[in-house]
């Protein structure tokens, strides 16, 4: 058998050919891996009113005044009389949600109450617990709020109401 020799051409074609099947060095410094994905799931916090703000029976002076109720419950006046009639009480609610959370509470800044007269104007509201509050361990909580009512000089007897909003969000 006798060997003939490659000419030029045929060796531009055989290695033409094989650098197009694929035996040209690939580069090997790329890599994959997984991760893992994961969401908790907690309970949406709810405010369950308890008690309204209620400021009792007051008669006004000559002079402009205050009734403030203490988140505790406690009520003071400056230039009114307070009236043993009712006596009034702080705001209650009951705040529920995901166990050992905390929470923080948004107050108003002012509101009033309306009536026959001269609006009054509600503002300076507390509560308790002040600051960040915290859920048990059974997810639940209670909210005192307390604020200053303006009364006004001999403001015009008769029932005056008003609102006020509360928002509890988690931390």
């Amino acid at each position: 058998m006798s060997h003939k020799p490659f000419s030029k051409a045929s060796l531009l074609v055989v290695l033409g050919t094989l650098g197009t099947v694929g035996l040209m060095p690939t580069c090997a410094w790329s890599a994959s891996t997984s991760a893992n994905s994961s969401v908790t799931i907690i309970a949406p916090v709810t405010l369950t009113k308890t008690a309204d703000l209620v400021f009792g029976t007051v008669a006004p002076t000559t002079s402009a005044g205050t009734v403030v109720m203490s988140a505790a419950g406690t009520r003071t006046g400056t230039n009114v009389v307070l009236s043993s009639l009712a006596a009034g009480n702080a705001a209650g609610f009951t705040i529920s949600g995901n166990a050992n959370s905390t929470f923080a509470v948004t107050l108003p800044t002012s509101t009033s109450l309306t009536g026959p007269g001269t609006a009054m104007t509600v503002n300076a509201f507390t509560r308790t617990p002040s600051g960040t509050g915290t859920l048990s361990a059974g997810g639940t909580a209670t909210l005192a709020i307390g604020a200053t009512l303006a009364v006004g000089v001999s403001q015009t007897a008769g029932a005056y109401t008003g609102t006020f909003s509360v928002t509890v969000d988690y931390n």
